[in-house]
């Protein structure tokens, strides 16, 4: 059930805009979750997303100090303990996984550097991230329809998880920027289509609408 891509064939620009783009899908279930538990300041992060993009805009002027940024993260972070609703789960993948983009911007990519030797760990944790958040949602989705269900018998198989929607919808995105960055120049209209391929719905992962 789980995504896996080829990432090491992505460059180091290519795989930040990856992951941008998922962070934009994913940025409204931190937002959701910070309204209703009165926790954080989702400004932080959507400032945070806009600074990376502006440096896949233009790398070579604008200069970011990546461990002040997660420091300033870690402070928006939740605790899952401290909460007893699902939304905090959704809302700290979304820090995972901007916390695993800003450690991914400060690697320092060879110039002669060969695919093969990419690390490719940091966008496998965001792309996993996201899957999962979808996947958490997914499985109480069916438990709630197998409370209202007489049947008591009936499990959750890994075909249902698969099959839901928004579980095609979560693949087929991550497939679809994949496919699309894998050519794309490393510029500023690959951005904007990035970023215009994950918004496409108005929706976040989860189906929550972006406003």
């Amino acid at each position: 059930m789980a995504i896996h891509l080829p990432f090491v064939k992505l460059s180091h620009w290519h795989q930040i805009a990856f992951s941008a783009a998922l962070l934009e899908r994913m940025l409204p279930n931190y937002q959701m979750f910070s309204e209703a538990a009165d926790f954080g300041n989702a400004k932080v992060l959507r400032n945070q997303l806009d600074i990376i993009w502006q440096w896949l805009d233009n790398s070579s002027t604008v200069k970011i100090n990546s461990e002040a940024q997660l420091l300033k993260l870690e402070a928006e972070t939740p605790d899952p303990e401290a909460f007893d609703s699902f939304g905090v789960f959704p809302a700290l993948d979304t820090c995972m996984a901007l916390s695993a983009l800003w450690q991914l911007m400060q690697v320092k990519p060879l110039k002669k550097q060969k695919a093969i030797d990419i690390d490719i760990d940091d966008i496998q944790s965001i792309s996993r991230l996201s899957h999962n958040s979808v996947s958490y949602y997914i499985e109480l989705l069916l438990l709630e329809d197998l409370e209202e269900s007489a049947d008591e018998d009936v499990t959750i198989t890994a075909e249902q998880m698969d099959e839901h929607p928004l579980m095609q919808w979560e693949k087929d995105t991550q497939n679809e920027l994949f496919d699309f960055l894998k050519f794309a120049a490393a510029d500023k209209r690959t951005c904007k289509l990035a970023k215009q391929m994950s918004l496409s719905e108005g929706l976040s992962n989860l189906g929550i609408e972006i406003v």
